[in-house]
């Protein structure tokens, strides 16, 4: 059985042992997370990769960055509420400040952070790096396990924040942020290796081979284990539900892929029986009826209106996900999992599910996205090619590494993420150690970078092919 005392550990493994506290700054140790993960280069990069409409030029329009901020402002809102109307739900936690402000804190470092390893392009992008080792499978299989060749053929962003932020970000240590053990469970969003995905429980890997250690320093001092999630993490995933269904379809809305009146004539279609979907539209026409009145243009109407459709289903949704954990946190301390997350079972569950087909079918699946995200896998995979030179045989000097253009990209490569590459004490396998560096390196990467990266390497590839 979990306990809040050890999910709450705000000591760091750089100073494992060592008593935490509020510090001389004034900060508890969850705040200090939080600011370690906003100051981050990774963090600022975000505001030039795909949320859902790649390379927008509408400044309206939602980045990994504004949605990370958004994500992180609902969890930490959650927290609070959580804290201070159902403060008996932490039994066993040290009370007062400590739980006021760490609760709120790390809901809002988790939900900052939980997109930081998300390649260029989306979950597109995603897509293009497992395609790119898949169709090399016979160099990775001949050079390492299957289970290690797994976590490229399945490879994925929240693995990637995982190892960015416990071991990429160094200084002068191997580190990373040097977040707090409890931080760093909680953002840990599927708690199971390649090896124990199934797509009826854990459907994607949470961390790599090459941060299994850690992770597992991680659970011993927080007592979790493989298959059991932190309770918090559901929090910070049922806000990412929440900003990516309904801020979408504002995003949809703004660009002008379909009308607000678009938006509620679909969703009374698909849940107009369900109670919370009918008090947000009731509120929602009754503060429409109000704007129809005050000379708007048609263009601000359905701005405004989409406008409060956001704030009365973001409440509704706040509201339930608040009660949902409330009821449902006894049996996650007991061990016990939600698979397919808390919105999935909380008062907004067919709202939310009705708002995420409305993106997919309005946003997601519009020929402009459709088209954009098509030159994205071609740029990756392009990319990936182009790197693969300079990376195939570096370490063994079998390949045409050493050749001008294997020494010109690889040296594009950050300096970070080639020391850790080149490292004597880094005892994983040739062939891993060459395929995670290409994944550092791509999903490292900004939208823009990667094409500019494409446009500056091709004429050169080309010439190297010769």
């Amino acid at each position: 059985m979990l306990n809040w005392k050890c999910l709450l550990n705000d000591g760091r493994r750089k100073t494992k042992g060592q008593k935490s506290g509020g510090g001389e700054s004034g900060r508890f140790e969850f705040e200090r997370d939080y600011d370690r993960i906003l100051f981050a280069a990774p963090t600022r990069r975000l505001a030039d990769k795909t949320q859902v409409f790649p390379l927008d030029r509408n400044d309206s329009v939602r980045t990994r960055l504004t949605h990370s901020h958004e994500v992180s402002t609902l969890a930490r809102s959650i927290g609070l509420r959580l804290v201070y109307e159902k403060e008996s739900i932490f039994e066993g936690a040290e009370r007062g400040p400590f739980l006021q402000r760490g609760i709120p804190a790390m809901l809002a470092a988790i939900g900052l952070v939980h997109d930081l390893g998300n390649p260029p392009f989306g979950h597109q992008g995603e897509y293009a790096i497992q395609s790119w080792f898949k169709s090399k499978s016979e160099i990775f299989l001949n050079g390492m396990s299957a289970d290690e060749a797994g976590d490229f053929f399945a490879f994925d962003g929240n693995a990637q924040t995982v190892r960015l932020v416990t071991k990429l970000q160094i200084l002068n240590d191997k580190f990373g942020l040097n977040l707090t053990y409890g931080t760093l469970a909680a953002l840990i969003k599927y708690p199971v290796s390649v090896c124990g995905v199934d797509e009826k429980e854990w459907k994607k890997q949470g961390f790599f081979k090459s941060e299994q250690e850690i992770v597992e320093d991680i659970w011993s001092e927080t007592g979790l284990s493989h298959g059991v999630r932190h309770p918090l993490t559901y929090v910070m995933e049922a806000c990412d539900d929440i900003a990516y269904s309904v801020l979408d379809a504002e995003d949809t809305v703004k660009k002008g892929l379909a009308s607000y009146y678009d938006l509620l004539r679909y969703l009374k279609s698909a849940c107009g029986d369900d109670e919370v979907a009918k008090d947000v539209f009731a509120k929602s026409e009754h503060s429409s009826s109000s704007f129809e009145v005050s000379g708007l243009s048609p263009q601000e109407l359905n701005e405004c209106s989409m406008q409060m459709f956001r704030v009365f289903s973001i409440t509704a949704m706040v509201n339930s996900v608040v009660d949902e954990f409330s009821s449902k946190v006894d049996s996650l301390i007991s061990g016990g999992s939600l698979y397919k997350g808390l919105i999935s079972v909380s008062g907004s569950a067919v709202l939310c599910k009705a708002l995420k087909k409305f993106d997919l079918e309005y946003g997601f699946k519009h020929k402009s996205v459709l088209e954009l995200e098509l030159r994205g896998n071609t740029y990756i995979t392009e990319v990936m090619d182009m790197l693969w030179v300079g990376v195939y045989g570096r370490l063994d000097k079998t390949q045409e590494s050493d050749k001008p253009f294997g020494k010109y990209v690889y040296s594009k490569i950050s300096e970070n993420y080639r020391r850790i590459f080149e490292d004597d004490k880094n005892e994983l396998p040739v062939r891993y150690k060459e395929a995670q560096l290409l994944a550092d390196s791509i999903s490292g990467m900004t939208d823009s970078y990667l094409i500019a990266l494409h446009s500056e390497l091709k004429p050169l590839y080309d010439s190297h092919c010769k």
